[in-house]
């Protein structure tokens, strides 16, 4: 025996399970509470459905509506809101613990604008050779980036060791 599919979106007619509903009409009036069974005829009357538009009230609120446009429009409200949202991404700034000023300054220019474009920002500092028994300047350089992004960035991941390489991630504040 097969199970019927899982209807989704909001119940109308027949499937709503309350007895008594408040009513709104197709102009938006409050017609007030009645049986459910008398508002699907009036709204059928008019040519709709009787849509379930808050199940969760007391009695649940329906609305004379085309179940159809009804879905449609909820379909594009919801596709709307997935292009406009926007996805917070992990961007890596790699270093060594005796950068130049220079090319500091250029990955701090790339750290404060990732961050700006709302980005998280995972700054990782590579040990190479006997640069791992001098863990202290590179607990230095990233207390640096700390200092230099105070004002737009908190840390959310604190400086770590990883292997040869230190870590620490920074999000938008």
């Amino acid at each position: 025996m097969m199970t019927p599919p899982v209807k989704s979106g909001p119940r109308y007619n027949g499937m709503i399970q309350s007895d008594k509903v408040r009513v709104i009409d197709q102009d938006g009036e409050n017609i007030g509470v009645m049986y459910t069974r008398e508002a699907i005829e009036q709204a059928a009357e008019v040519g709709l459905d009787l849509v379930e538009v808050s199940p969760n009230a007391d009695p649940p609120v329906c609305k004379f509506l085309d179940v159809g446009k009804f879905r449609y429009e909820a379909q594009k409200k919801a596709n709307a809101q997935r292009k406009t949202q926007k996805t917070q991404e992990i961007k890596e700034i790699k270093m060594r613990p005796n950068i130049d000023d220079h090319d500091y300054d250029v990955k701090m220019r790339n750290v404060n604008r990732f961050i700006e474009d709302g980005d998280k920002v995972k700054v990782t500092l590579r040990f190479r050779g006997r640069e791992l028994s001098h863990q202290q300047l590179g607990m230095a350089l990233l207390r640096r980036v700390q200092d230099d992004t105070a004002e737009i960035a908190k840390i959310e991941a604190y400086p770590r060791m990883e292997g040869r390489q230190m870590l620490m991630v920074l999000s938008p504040k």
